[in-house]
């Protein structure tokens, strides 16, 4: 038995009618923590929403009026990250065997960051011991699945009605590097998987329209795209995946999560960044069919 279902783990909020082939994605913005997991961690709640994407959702949120779905979870990612391999399990976490599937050995599952994370923000342990193997099993029965089984149909949907269809992951990261005597980051990092998950001219097209309106804009440097990115992107069958990070310094307080006055701004500018590349993304994307001729 787990505190979600589907019905309140996460939500599509659906414009009035869908006019563009993008989906975009918050899977890391929940911020519902169950409290029988916060009573379970060892750590309190403001340390423990470290790894969440705070208010992501919110900034992407103008994408509905202009005719894209929105996807955001309600569960917290640290605990269950949909942006994993389904059983990326670290099996000193658990008490009891794990399935003889479950990939223990990723990079994610040895910096503790696997499907049932075993930290946050890279360091704070968020259990103070083992946890049972069931309850991680449960957790992805009743909700990493069947959010996939979500992002799936969505995108299904999408193709079948354009002919293309553009998934946009959304995730936020700290503003400043560990270790590297605080050396800022860039205010967004698209990530394409260094051109496998989507056209690089779509690519092209979202770090242009961010650059005119003065952000600094790496790609695939230091976030290439995870999980749900490399899944899904399959350019040469019309699907495409695109990771957009964030800076968190433009718009939150990290030490806080209060929202800060660069929100509003920052929130205004994404949503005609979202305009804009929805009327010129059919130059860049056009359906296998029509690039053949």
């Amino acid at each position: 038995m787990t505190p979600f279902d589907p019905q309140t783990a996460f939500e599509i909020v659906e414009p009035t009618a869908q006019t563009v082939p993008f989906l975009f994605n918050s899977p890391h913005s929940g911020r519902r923590y169950p409290a029988s997991f916060l009573a379970a961690s060892r750590l309190d709640e403001r340390t423990i929403r470290r790894s969440e994407d705070s208010y992501v959702d919110e900034l992407f949120l103008s994408a509905v009026g202009h005719g894209a779905p929105l996807l955001r979870a309600h569960f917290p990612r640290a605990w269950l990250d949909v942006n994993r391999e389904p059983f990326e399990l670290d099996p000193k976490m658990f008490r009891g065997a794990l399935p003889s599937y479950a990939n223990v050995k990723s990079a994610r599952v040895s910096g503790g960051l696997g499907t049932i994370a075993r930290v946050v923000a890279e360091s704070e342990e968020i259990y103070p011991g083992p946890i049972e193997v069931e309850d991680a099993l449960a957790r992805i029965d009743a909700v990493y699945m069947p959010y996939h089984r979500t992002l799936r149909r969505l995108l299904a949907r999408i193709h079948g009605a354009f002919g293309v269809a553009v998934l946009v992951d959304c995730h936020s990261m700290p503003s400043t590097v560990r270790g590297a005597g605080l050396r800022g980051r860039p205010d967004f990092v698209l990530g394409d998987r260094h051109g496998t998950s989507c056209e690089g001219a779509l690519t092209d097209l979202f770090e242009g329209l961010l650059i005119r309106r003065g952000y600094d804009v790496s790609r695939n440097r230091p976030y290439a795209g995870g999980f749900i990115t490399e899944h899904y992107g399959q350019p040469q069958k019309g699907i495409h995946a695109l990771q957009i990070e964030v800076n968190r310094g433009l718009y939150l307080n990290e030490r806080s999560l209060a929202k800060t006055a660069g929100f509003q701004r920052l929130a205004a500018d994404i949503g005609a960044v979202i305009a804009e590349a929805g009327a010129a993304a059919w130059d860049r994307i056009l359906p296998p069919a029509e690039a053949a001729e």
